[in-house]
């Protein structure tokens, strides 16, 4: 925290520095005990009331008492932690989205409506990227009311964590009610190393174009199989590997791109080294069309994918949440 020459914490933040990463203290008295203080780093989403809004980088707002602060500053936005290629947000963002479409879109704004039938939140969501161009009261009730015609939850998808992403919209949406349903993280890597993980196995692995009824059957998740297909199979370059009986992946390649999702093993048969066979495998077939950076969404909650692709090199760039409208 900043501390003056005098040794003193300092509050060096005001209202106008609403939007800016700040990191703050503040004190919680304890009548049995010490004061005991607490620390906070995040976008200053508002200061209003005597209330002071700090949305931190898991797309959580804290509320402060203005009376409880005892220090604060402006601190740099925080570096992408990554191991492999660089990359801005905006591009991230663009690339994913491409690798799982929906099937049929709006725009509003420079936001994007997406729906598929309700398969997966990415695909029947909006992706709330830029201005949405028009006040977010009315935006937010012109989504809710799109889904509902189509008979779905209003879902909208925003990212925090890394330079541009939507901090301020997170704690909008959080203050009219709308719940976070779930959050991951989108993790990069060098593609390369990924694809020399364990090449053996990877000379198991069955490539295709399109899913079958093995693949579809291990995925889970599909009630519609029709949509499923439609969903699955939309992207610039897409390929589904299969360990027969054992395990599943999939694959856009999108440039210098190559995004993994759906890496999928039997149960039983867990840690033994099948999720990597089937992510080298298809790293390989990347590598052959020219790609060289690698990407994947993995839930915040999924300690096991977590760990397993941190050992392949993937860092975090930054996280994105699915906030659901209020019942």
């Amino acid at each position: 925290m900043e501390i003056t020459a005098g040794g003193l914490l300092e509050i060096r933040i005001t209202p106008a520095d609403v939007g800016k990463r700040v990191s703050v203290r503040r004190v919680e008295a304890d009548r049995s005990g010490p004061p005991s203080f607490t620390d906070t780093v995040g976008v200053l989403t508002s200061w209003t009331g005597g209330v002071l809004t700090i949305t931190r980088k898991d797309g959580r707002s804290v509320h402060i008492a203005e009376s409880t602060l005892v220090a604060g500053k402006i601190v740099p936005p925080a570096p992408a932690r990554r191991k492999g290629p660089g990359a801005s947000f905006e591009e991230l963002a663009r690339v994913t989205a491409r690798a799982w479409q929906p099937l049929e879109s709006e725009p509003l704004g420079e936001w994007t409506l997406r729906a598929a039938g309700g398969f997966t939140r990415r695909a029947n969501s909006v992706l709330a990227l830029g201005d949405p161009g028009t006040p977010l009261d009315e935006a937010l009730a012109r989504v809710t009311s799109w889904y509902a015609r189509r008979r779905l939850p209003a879902y909208v998808q925003a990212a925090t964590g890394a330079v541009g992403t939507q901090e301020p919209l997170c704690a909008e949406l959080e203050r009219r009610g709308w719940v976070n349903e779930v959050s991951a993280e989108v993790r990069i890597a060098a593609l390369a190393p990924v694809g020399d993980v364990d090449a053996a196995a990877a000379s198991r692995v069955r490539l295709t174009r399109a899913p079958d009824e093995e693949w579809l059957g291990r995925y889970g998740r599909v009630e519609d199989p029709e949509v499923a297909r439609k969903v699955l199979v939309a992207g610039p370059s897409v390929w589904f590997a299969t360990l027969p009986g054992q395990a599943i992946g999939r694959m856009v390649v999108d440039g210098r791109w190559a995004g993994f999702a759906a890496v999928e093993v039997d149960p039983a048969q867990r840690r033994g080294g099948l999720a990597t066979a089937v992510m080298t495998a298809l790293a390989r077939r990347a590598l052959e069309e020219g790609a060289s950076a690698a990407w994947l969404q993995v839930e915040a909650a999924n300690a096991g994918a977590r760990a397993l692709y941190e050992g392949m090199g993937f860092a975090t760039h930054h996280a994105y949440h699915h906030f659901r409208a209020a019942a």
